[in-house]
C-alpha cells in the first residue's frame, strides 16, 4: 500500500476551505473525489449545479466532484480522508467517521485550531479517537492559503507535515498542481501550532487596525506574535525553523494583513467597538481565532510560556477588556531583550 499513489479521496467538510481543496483535487486527472456536506442545502446545490454559494461563491466547481451527506457514501473505497471542519466540531465529526474507516485508510487534516476543553491540537485528537497507529499515515496541511484565491488558481505555496516521509511524499504529489506548490515538513506539531495561533495574532492585528494605530503597530504585533508562537512551539517540541516558514511566518503574515482574513476582520470590528456576539451573528463563516484565543491562553498557562499578546486577545474577547487598555498594558510591560525566549 505504501507505494500506491493516492487517487481516491474523501473530503469531510464543505465550507470554503474544504470545498476549495476538494475542487483542486477533482480537477486533477485520475483523482476521484467525494465531498461530505453537513448542510442539506449545500449538498443539494453542489449535486445539482456544482456551486457552493453559501461558502465559496462565484466559483464553478468541477463536474467530476461528487457530493454526499452520508459518511458511508463519501468514504466508500477511499484511500485518504481529508478533514476540513472547524476545530470545535472536529472530535464529534471524527467519532462519527470512525465506524466507516478501514485500517488502511490514511487521515489528513486541514483544520487549524486547538480544542477548547482538552487543549489538544488536532493530531492529538486524531490519536485519541483513532489510536496511535493512525499517525504513521497521518498528515496535516499548513501555510498561507485563502480558499477563494486557491479556487481562482492564484499561485499558492503550502506545506504538508507528516512523520512518515514516504507517505508525506505521496500526499505532496497528490496536492501539487501548476498553481499549488507543496513543500514537505516533518514537524507535525509546529505546523499545527503555527496554523492555529496565527488566527489569534490576526485578531490582535485587526484590533490595532480598527483603532487606526497604523502600520508600525501592525508590524510589531506580527513580529512579536511570531515570537510568542515560536516560544510555545519550541516548548512543545517543534522545530523553531518551522515558524520561519510557510506554516509559521507565511500563514501569520497572510492572516494578519489580508482583507480576506476572517480573524483580522473580527479584530477590526472589535477595534471599532463591536462585540463578538454582534460580529459572529452576521456571518456563517467560522473565525477560528475566537475559540482558539481561549485554548491558546490556557495552553500557555499550562506550558508556563509567556504569551502577552494572546493573553490580551483572550481578555478582550472573553473578559470585555477595553482594547485601548490592552494596548497600554502591552506597551508598558517590563523591558527585555528582543531574543529573550
Amino acid at each position: 500500500m505504501a507505494d500506491v499513489e493516492l487517487t481516491k479521496i474523501a473530503v469531510i467538510g464543505a465550507g470554503s476551505w474544504g470545498t476549495a481543496l476538494a475542487n483542486l483535487l477533482a480537477e486533477k486527472e485520475g483523482v476521484d473525489v467525494a465531498l461530505w456536506a453537513r448542510e442539506k442545502e449545500v449538498y443539494e446545490e453542489i449535486k445539482a449545479i456544482h456551486t457552493n454559494h453559501l461558502f465559496l461563491p462565484d466559483v464553478q466547481l468541477a463536474p467530476t466532484l461528487k457530493c454526499a451527506c452520508r459518511f458511508d457514501d463519501v468514504l466508500h473505497e477511499k484511500q485518504l480522508v481529508l478533514l476540513a471542519v472547524p476545530s470545535h466540531v472536529f472530535r464529534e465529526v471524527l467519532q462519527g467517521l470512525k465506524p466507516h474507516l478501514t485500517p488502511d485508510m490514511s487521515v489528513m487534516m486541514a483544520t487549524k485550531g486547538i480544542e477548547n476543553d482538552s487543549l489538544m491540537i488536532m493530531s492529538q485528537v486524531v490519536e485519541a479517537v483513532l489510536g496511535p497507529r493512525v499517525l504513521t499515515r497521518f498528515a496535516c496541511l499548513g501555510g498561507p492559503s485563502f480558499a477563494t484565491e486557491v479556487s481562482r488558481k492564484f499561485p499558492t505555496a503550502v506545506s504538508v507535515a507528516c512523520k512518515n516521509p514516504s507517505h508525506g511524499e505521496r500526499v505532496q504529489r497528490l496536492f501539487s498542481t501548476g498553481f499549488f506548490r507543496v513543500y514537505l515538513s516533518g514537524d507535525v506539531v509546529g505546523t499545527q501550532l503555527g496554523g492555529a495561533l496565527k488566527n489569534v495574532i490576526a485578531i490582535a492585528a485587526g484590533v490595532s487596525d480598527g483603532l487606526n494605530f497604523g502600520h508600525n503597530a501592525r508590524a510589531a504585533l506580527i513580529t512579536r506574535g511570531l515570537a510568542e508562537i515560536t516560544r510555545l512551539g519550541v516548548k512543545m517540541g517543534s522545530n523553531p525553523h518551522t515558524f520561519a516558514g510557510l506554516a509559521g511566518m507565511g500563514d501569520l503574515v497572510l492572516t494578519c494583513t489580508g482583507d480576506l482574513s476572517r480573524n483580522r476582520t473580527v479584530g477590526l470590528q472589535v477595534g471599532k467597538g463591536k462585540t463578538v456576539h454582534e460580529i459572529t451573528a452576521r456571518t456563517n463563516m467560522v473565525a477560528e481565532g475566537i475559540k482558539t484565543a481561549k485554548s491558546a491562553y490556557q495552553l500557555s498557562k499550562k506550558e508556563n510560556v509567556s504569551m502577552p499578546i494572546v493573553q490580551q486577545v483572550y481578555e478582550i474577547l472573553y473578559e470585555n477588556k477595553d482594547p485601548q487598555q490592552a494596548v497600554r498594558e502591552l506597551m508598558s510591560r517590563d523591558l527585555k531583550a528582543e531574543l529573550d525566549y
